[in-house]
């Protein structure tokens, strides 16, 4: 890390630790340039780069302050909102995908990294490559169960980081998170049942529930403490649920992580009433803060957590290498996976097993969770720079996914529409939901290299969200 780069990160702990208040002044570039024994070119540029993250301003002839923070939501929202009306999800996903394969939008919708900072891609090809050459056969046989076996004890052996005792012959390796998703629930639920899960969650989660003929039935969620427990006691007493499904950790699109306690109460309810948890976990290890939470599944003592990652999110995409340990139901999943698709490439699963032996995947997830929050509180910078007032935006726990809450009159779904005529991409917050609720919300994805295009694309959202305000205002 660069000099100037030590000092904004020195005078960033300090705004977000409340040692700096916001309005207070900072020294002059030359008065911090005499304190920190410091060339002004480096001061300017770490005042350029807290800049730059929306942390402090120029004021004309009076030097720099630090800004007003970007508050977060505070509450979940349980009442029904307007229904969608304009476009159904899938219609709306269509949309983003298409211009998303159009390298002139500035895509800040996917949660798929478009940076080599986000994946070690050289290291593992350098990996594969020496696997070819030395086991060459592997490509021409097929991929049997169980799985890698090295990659299965490296999942085990990783599981302790977050406070798991993984059993390797317990573990079945996928194609991607998605599948593990699928296989957990064909598990454990049957046409016609209702499956608990978080609101907001992840789109993809409807339409895999409607392929499998069940019921969504939406939880409310807290966008900093994460599932109401207290609702979700209430449903299991009333033996409502079949099953449930939850993001604990850097939740998607919230980014919360629950704190142990609250992990502790979730792991006991499911134990006491039997019922299943699936504990989705596949941005668990994009935590910022070190030592990594535990998961739900840590507290698992009776076997009713299932608990599925994958490693496209800071590994290897295109592998389309998931995982799932189901405890209880082990044995089930391990049927349906070879009903379902038989096995995993073993060239695939060895080499990433290599990579995490090795000791590779750590010091890149070192840096990639810096650089991730790096991404995270410049975006967020951007967003109370240029957003209109009364604008919030969580302050995620780690991950890469920002949820913003515009102001009433603003529809995020118009703001949608508008965006892509100017080839932004961001994703409404009506997909997140069944109910009509996020009508005000947006998920921005940070995991694009912040360039002069991405700083335009914010400016552009900003101005487009103040004209949706002057023209309600007008017509009220």
């Amino acid at each position: 890390m660069n000099r100037y780069q030590q000092l904004a990160e020195e005078i960033s702990l300090a705004i977000n630790s409340g040692t700096l208040m916001p309005g207070s002044a900072l020294p002059s570039l030359r008065d911090c340039a005499t304190q920190q024994g410091l060339s002004m070119n480096t001061v300017i540029s770490a005042y350029r780069l807290l800049e730059d993250r929306g942390l402090i301003e120029s004021r004309p002839q009076s030097g720099f302050f630090v800004c007003s923070h970007l508050p977060q939501p505070q509450a979940p929202i349980r009442k029904t909102a307007a229904i969608l009306q304009n476009a159904k999800e899938h219609e709306i996903m269509n949309m983003i995908l298409l211009a998303s394969r159009d390298p002139d939008y500035v895509d800040l919708g996917l949660a798929t990294p478009k940076s080599a900072k986000y994946y070690p891609g050289e290291q593992l090809a350098k990996i594969t490559a020496s696997l070819l050459r030395k086991k060459s056969a592997l490509v021409a046989q097929y991929a049997l169960p169980p799985g890698s076996s090295a990659l299965k004890e490296q999942i085990a052996h990783r599981g302790h980081r977050l406070g798991m005792q993984l059993d390797p012959d317990n573990i079945v390796i996928t194609h991607g998170g998605m599948e593990a998703l699928q296989l957990a629930l064909k598990a454990v639920t049957k046409a016609g049942d209702k499956v608990g899960i978080e609101a907001p969650s992840y789109f993809n989660l409807y339409p895999l529930l409607d392929a499998l003929s069940l019921q969504a039935l939406e939880i409310p969620t807290h966008p900093q403490h994460g599932m109401d427990l207290d609702v979700l006691e209430h449903l299991l007493q009333g033996g409502e649920l079949s099953a449930i499904i939850s993001m604990p950790t850097v939740q998607n699109p919230l980014g919360f992580t629950m704190d142990i306690a609250a992990k502790r109460r979730l792991a006991d309810l499911v134990n006491q009433y039997q019922t299943p948890l699936i504990e989705d976990a596949i941005y668990a290890e994009l935590q910022y803060a070190e030592p990594l939470q535990p998961t739900v599944k840590a507290f698992d003592s009776e076997g009713w957590i299932i608990i599925c990652s994958s490693y496209s999110k800071a590994l290897a995409p295109d592998y389309r290498i998931g995982w799932i340990e189901a405890g209880r139901f082990s044995h089930k999943v391990k049927d349906l996976k070879f009903i379902s698709s038989v096995a995993e490439s073993k060239l695939l699963s060895e080499a990433i097993a290599q990579i995490l032996k090795s000791g590779g995947y750590d010091r890149h997830l070192r840096s990639l969770r810096r650089h991730s929050y790096e991404q995270m509180t410049t975006i967020r910078g951007l967003v109370a720079r240029h957003f209109p007032p009364g604008t919030k935006a969580t302050l995620p726990s780690g991950g890469f996914l920002l949820w913003v809450e515009l102001p009433a009159p603003i529809d995020s779904l118009a703001l949608f529409i508008a965006a892509l005529k100017h080839k932004i991409i961001v994703v409404p917050g009506q997909i997140y939901s069944r109910q009509g609720r996020y009508q005000h919300y947006l998920r921005i994805s940070c995991c694009q290299e912040i360039d002069d295009r991405m700083i335009e694309a914010f400016q552009t959202l900003g101005k487009l969200a103040l004209q949706q305000c002057a023209t309600q205002s007008a017509a009220e």
